[in-house]
């Protein structure tokens, strides 16, 4: 039932973006529950696709929704920011598209189990690779209250972030924070009323701010934007969904230093920088739903696509 009411973001804009080529070799770096991989490899017919996650729960749900395409499918249990080395070490050479959907899988957030929920109880977790070894647990309990205040300034925009820092340090010193009830319960005590009735959960912004540390979300995300475009055949696609500004920014600016890297003064008449154009931005503006799938799927709102081809 979790499959069939999954709905890929932005998954006509994405097909259009890659530009696929029936034969072409292709990568979807953040597999999820499959949704997009499964209309690019519906499109395949000599082609190949590389799947890649590093959750094991995504990879065992998403190959059996794949199943019909086992013949030309290829999963890989690893971090979207490894991908070009993911496709150098499968021996392909380059890829002719790569997809990347940086929003957060919505079966672990739903997984109370897993700890990413403020509306379920369960223990401090929120890693997407259960193999990791840094937990919210560990954030939460061991960080200093003023890497806390900036975590959730920084990451979560929370503008109650030292006074939320505060007051998990003072609960800390008596014991530790193990559940994520005992999280929201600090964090609400710590804002005002009037940021109590606002229509978002008070503990919103403080729990994405904690995963996005735990799982070095930033961190991938630059990574994969330094690297994954060397993968990329000429002509090859790139095509990246963000979430959140912070993200957006990246994939924005990472585009901007391989398509206008170019440090040489305005006036000089040639290039002595040794700048090489590697991309070339197919979009100007990032891509957003549009208005029938704003209705048909809220989680939609917050998708920005950036397509990028290699020079």
């Amino acid at each position: 039932m979790e499959d069939a009411l999954h709905v890929p973001v932005l998954l006509q804009e994405c097909l259009d973006g890659l530009a696929i080529d029936t034969d072409g070799v292709y990568l979807d770096g953040t597999l999820g529950l499959g949704g997009h991989s499964f209309e690019i490899a519906s499109r395949l017919t000599k082609g190949r696709l590389i799947c890649i996650d590093k959750d094991d729960f995504a990879l065992k749900r998403a190959s059996e929704r794949l199943a019909p395409f086992a013949g030309r499918v290829t999963f890989v249990h690893s971090d979207f920011r490894y991908a070009s080395s993911v496709v150098r070490d499968l021996g392909v050479g380059s890829v002719n598209g790569m997809l990347f959907d940086l929003g957060a899988s919505s079966p672990q957030l739903d997984d109370a189990e897993r700890g990413f929920s403020y509306m379920q109880d369960a223990p401090l977790d929120m890693r997407m690779d259960r193999t990791s070894s840094l937990t919210a647990y560990d954030v939460v309990n061991t960080y200093p209250a003023e890497d806390l205040a900036r975590i959730f300034f920084e990451y979560g925009e929370e503008k109650f972030s030292r006074k939320i820092a505060a007051a998990i340090e003072k609960v800390r010193m008596a014991h530790p924070l193990e559940t994520t009830s005992e999280l929201v319960s600090v964090i609400k005590g710590a804002m005002p009323a009037s940021a109590l009735r606002e229509k978002q959960h008070p503990a919103k912004r403080c729990f994405q701010a904690i995963r996005i540390e735990v799982n070095d979300e930033l961190g991938a995300v630059r990574e994969m934007m330094r690297t994954a475009p060397d993968a990329l055949a000429p002509g090859g696609r790139l095509c990246v969904i963000s979430f959140h500004s912070l993200e957006d920014r990246i994939v924005k600016t990472e585009i901007q230093k391989r398509e206008n890297g170019c440090t040489c003064p305005r006036e000089a008449p040639i290039c002595t920088c040794g700048f090489v154009r590697t991309l070339r931005s197919v979009t100007r503006k990032p891509i957003t739903a549009s208005e029938a799938e704003l209705k048909s799927n809220p989680r939609s709102r917050s998708a920005k696509l950036r397509i990028a081809e290699r020079v």
